[in-house]
C-alpha cells in the first residue's frame, strides 16, 4: 500500500499559479485567499520557494493551506482521515505532472518515496 510523504526538493506544490487553482475561493477563508495570493511571484511560483536549493524558505512559519495534515484537509476539502493518504497521493501526483510531466524525475522520486505502483 502507498503511504504519502513529502519528498524533500520536489516543490511542485510551490507551484501556485492562480489559473492553475481556479477553485481557490473555494477553500480558503478570505484571509487566505489574500495571503495565497500575496504569495505567487510573476512567473507563478511562491516566493518563498529557493529555486536552487528547491526548498521552502518559511517551512516552519507556512500557512495552513501549504500543510498536508489531517485537520487542514478535514476543513478545507471534507476530506476524512481515513481518506487523506489516498488523496493526498493523488493531488500531489497531479501537482507534480503539471507542473514537471507524468514522466519526470520528481515523479518518480515521488513514487518510489511513496511506494505508489502505476497501474
Amino acid at each position: 500500500m502507498a503511504t504519502w510523504q513529502c519528498v524533500k526538493q520536489c516543490g511542485a506544490c510551490c507551484h501556485l499559479d492562480p489559473a492553475d487553482r481556479p477553485d481557490l475561493e473555494e477553500y480558503l477563508l478570505p484571509e487566505e485567499l489574500g495571503l495565497y495570493l500575496s504569495m505567487v511571484g510573476e512567473d507563478g511560483w511562491c516566493i518563498n520557494f529557493d529555486h536552487i536549493s528547491r526548498e521552502c524558505r518559511i517551512y516552519d512559519q507556512r500557512p495552513r493551506f501549504c500543510r498536508v495534515e489531517v485537520e487542514t484537509f478535514q476543513d478545507m476539502y471534507g476530506i476524512e482521515p481515513e481518506e487523506l493518504n489516498d488523496f493526498a497521493i493523488d493531488c500531489c501526483r497531479q501537482q507534480i505532472e503539471g507542473v514537471y510531466g507524468d514522466r519526470s524525475l520528481e515523479m518518480l522520486r515521488f513514487d518510489q518515496a511513496v511506494g505508489y505502483i502505476p497501474i
